[in-house]
């Protein structure tokens, strides 16, 4: 019965093309909303994470706060570093993080003919490439007898390395820093892969020299910039990170003076903010989706309409009020499926064509074509409901007289 229900519903759409077409158009653009919404949304999701997670999610930053006082900046030391990682449960190493105060850790770069003006050169320890999984694509990042020795080697990021050695052999050469009047020559001893720029360092434009020559052959440091704070792979980092917060409100006294920051906490307040968006913006869809429900049940009481001596011939013919109604209800839910399939086509379309354009990995959401799929079966079954309700209740003497 269902079977031959649907092919008559078939049947009666394919003789009126436009006017079906029409009934459902809300449908349609209803649904392919709610799929575009939900599968832009979570495809952002997932590219802000996808770059976020290049910065580490199991790293935390802390810094000084902005216009903390002097002696709140002297209390960042090296020595803390060693405090941080003995006393927090789930650290496994504390790097600490410098640039200097001379024109703010920016130097110019010489090697040969070739120059880069104001580089950031960075004061860091030979951890920093594990913590923040930072990749060589040639050498390796130095080691942490070379900072020991207060050796002169650098490691140089992916944007520094082709400016200064175009020809790709950067290994083993020296760069030349400068410092005003002063240059300090440094043998490349890595070339780092390109990475994305995150929790405020950019990569590729830095040279990475160690801690302890940074502050004997460049700039001495009374204080350090930065701890980048590594934790275990099975660590909760938020957990940890209200840790370290913790720590540091106790050893200054002052929430403003000192900045607590996750790549993990980052990634989730995002996630949560687009799930709110999403949320709010699924809503104004769907009301397209109750219009699309009464342009589907105000088609349906025009079919009764128009089929009042078809229904009479097939009562008088025998016909229980049960199949007439089924008959009703299984075109309006046929009716409304058929303008899911083309919303859910419309909008995994729009949602490919925007992710494409922003440059964004598609992540569609397999949640949402179901609650489609599920929610256009419903508006069909509550929408057709009445029509089929009032076509099995139709008198077959008045149907059958009835012009």
């Amino acid at each position: 019965m269902l079977v031959e229900n649907t092919r008559l519903a078939l049947k009666d759409f394919g003789a009126n093309k436009t006017r079906a077409f029409l009934s459902i158009l809300g449908i349609v653009i209803g649904i392919g909303s709610v799929i575009a919404i939900a599968t832009i949304g979570q495809s952002a999701t997932r590219s802000v994470q996808d770059q976020v997670a290049q910065g580490g999610l199991q790293t935390i930053m802390v810094f000084p706060g902005r216009g903390s006082s002097k002696e709140v900046q002297r209390l960042f030391t090296v020595e803390l570093a060693a405090e941080l990682e003995a006393r927090i449960e789930g650290v496994e190493h504390v790097m600490p993080f410098a640039q200097g105060a001379f024109a703010q850790g920016a130097f110019d770069l010489r090697a040969g003919r070739s120059s880069y003006d104001r580089a950031a050169v960075l004061a860091v320890d030979h951890r920093l490439a594990g913590i923040f999984s930072y990749d060589p694509a040639r050498g390796s990042f130095f080691s942490a007898e070379d900072g020991s020795g207060r050796r002169s080697v650098a490691v140089l990021g992916a944007e520094i390395a082709t400016a200064l050695f175009p020809d790709g052999d950067a290994l083993g050469r020296y760069v030349r820093i400068h410092r005003q009047d002063v240059a300090r020559s440094f043998r490349v001893v890595g070339v780092m892969a390109a990475k994305t720029a995150t929790m405020g360092l950019d990569f590729d434009a830095s040279v990475y020299v160690p801690y302890q020559t940074y502050s004997s052959r460049l700039e001495r440091l009374d204080s350090v910039g930065r701890y980048a704070i590594g934790t275990g792979a099975e660590a909760d980092v938020l957990a940890v990170g209200r840790q370290v917060e913790e720590f540091f409100q106790a050893l200054t006294g002052n929430q403003e003076s000192y900045r607590v920051v996750s790549p993990a906490t980052m990634a989730r307040m995002f996630a949560g903010i687009t799930e709110t968006l999403n949320l709010f913006l699924t809503g104004v869809a769907a009301i397209s989706l109750l219009v699309g429900g009464i342009g589907i049940m105000n088609i349906m009481l025009v079919s009764v309409t128009e089929r009042t001596r078809e229904i009479g011939i097939r009562k008088a013919l025998g016909a229980a009020p049960r199949v007439i109604r089924g008959q009703f209800l299984t075109e309006a839910v046929t009716l409304t499926l058929f303008g899911g399939i083309l919303g859910i086509a419309l909008g995994t379309g729009l949602s490919l064509l925007a992710t494409s354009l922003l440059g964004w990995s598609f992540a569609p959401r397999a949640s949402a074509y179901v609650l489609a799929v599920a929610f256009a079966s419903a508006v069909g079954v509550f929408f057709g409901l009445y029509p089929a309700v009032r076509a099995a209740r139709l008198d077959p003497v008045a149907a059958l007289a009835f012009e």
